[in-house]
């Protein structure tokens, strides 16, 4: 199944480094496919003219084929009753860095679902690989992206995903366990998350689809990879392993966290973002009274209050995305870390 996918992507290791928004950059995306992996920018949180430029930059680096990904959430709606509840709940907090709570709150970024731009920015672009999280866009615009000679990856969480993205085309499905660092990938959060870790996802997927499988979460070194591998994935997707790598593009005071005993304890919350996802447990990881705005609305209310707290020094609202291998990560340059990965696979096989 390895060469199907490594055809599929024209990539030399069935390797992906997963496109973390925040985390991301072209150097690390650069040095991954330059290794012989996918290397991946997350671009969902761009607008069509930064995820053009973050295109380039990439391509000034590396010749090789890379990935973006994009965010197919449901659009926000926006409900000032709320969003007014939510920001008067997180006053006190706001007010122990002297703070304010913005007046409003704003969407900060557009789902791809509303946003024909970006996907004219990709016809125009074409990057090598397009994946997408939180959804599937209309089945015409994944022909449009394949019939340019994109190929298209969906992130998906249960079975029930797994077939609408059969159904809708796509070349290959990245199954996201409940491991996994960073935004859990689920259609719709309101009907509940079935959880599934990502042997068991990956297993199933694997009888029950007829695409190529890439399992995603607490996949951290060789052994992993090939316990993976053997229980029929094409290929693997690792976020965490990659975030201490000199070029990505998190912060000191996240790379601190990461290598403490923080790491052993990542946990799952919406109140950051609006949408569930796990990383180390912060402030704001606890019970809130208020409803949350919707995603990423909500974000906008977490992104004030780090920017108080982090002015003055405290970084105890900072979304510091990691899956439950985060323990097991290195500091590596991304292209030492696929080296090592590959070196891995081969003594454990």
């Amino acid at each position: 199944m390895s060469a199907v996918l490594t055809e599929l992507l024209g990539i030399r290791h069935p390797l992906i480094q997963a496109p973390m928004v925040g985390v991301s950059t072209p150097a690390l995306a650069a040095a991954v496919s330059d290794a012989g992996g996918l290397g991946s920018l997350g671009i969902g949180a761009s607008t069509p003219e930064q995820a053009r430029a973050l295109i380039a930059a990439t391509r000034a680096l590396t010749d090789a084929p890379f990935n973006v990904n994009l965010f197919c959430h449901r659009p926000a709606l926006a409900d000032g009753s709320r969003e007014a509840a939510w920001l008067e709940q997180l006053r006190p907090l706001f007010g122990e860095f002297g703070a304010e709570p913005p007046a409003r709150l704003t969407e900060i970024y557009r789902s791809f679902l509303a946003d024909p731009a970006m996907l004219t920015m990709l016809l125009e672009e074409r990057p090598a690989v397009v994946s997408l999280h939180f959804g599937l866009p209309p089945r015409a615009w994944i022909a449009a992206l394949q019939q340019a000679g994109l190929r298209v990856l969906a992130c998906v969480t249960n079975l029930a995903e797994a077939r609408l993205a059969e159904a809708a085309g796509v070349d290959a499905l990245v199954a996201q366990g409940i491991e996994a660092g960073g935004h859990r990938g689920v259609f719709e959060p309101e009907a509940g998350d079935a959880a599934i870790g990502t042997l068991a996802l990956v297993r199933l997927l694997v009888t029950q689809t007829t695409l190529p499988v890439i399992a995603a979460g607490g996949i951290m070194d060789g052994a992993a990879i090939n316990a993976a591998l053997a229980l029929g994935a094409a290929g693997v997707q690792l976020g965490t392993a990659f975030v201490l790598c000199p070029e990505s593009a998190a912060n000191a005071p996240y790379r601190a966290a990461l290598r403490s005993e923080q790491a052993q304890r990542t946990q799952i919350t919406a109140n950051i973002s609006g949408r569930p996802a796990r990383g180390l447990p912060n402030r704001l990881y606890g019970e809130f009274a208020a409803a949350l705005p919707d995603y990423p609305i909500a974000y906008d209310a977490a992104k004030a209050l780090h920017a108080a707290a982090s002015a003055q020094g405290c970084h105890d609202f900072a979304a510091q995305w990691a899956g439950q291998g985060a323990p097991l990560a290195r500091e590596l340059p991304a292209g030492e870390l696929v080296a090592l990965l590959l070196a891995e696979m081969q003594a454990n096989h």
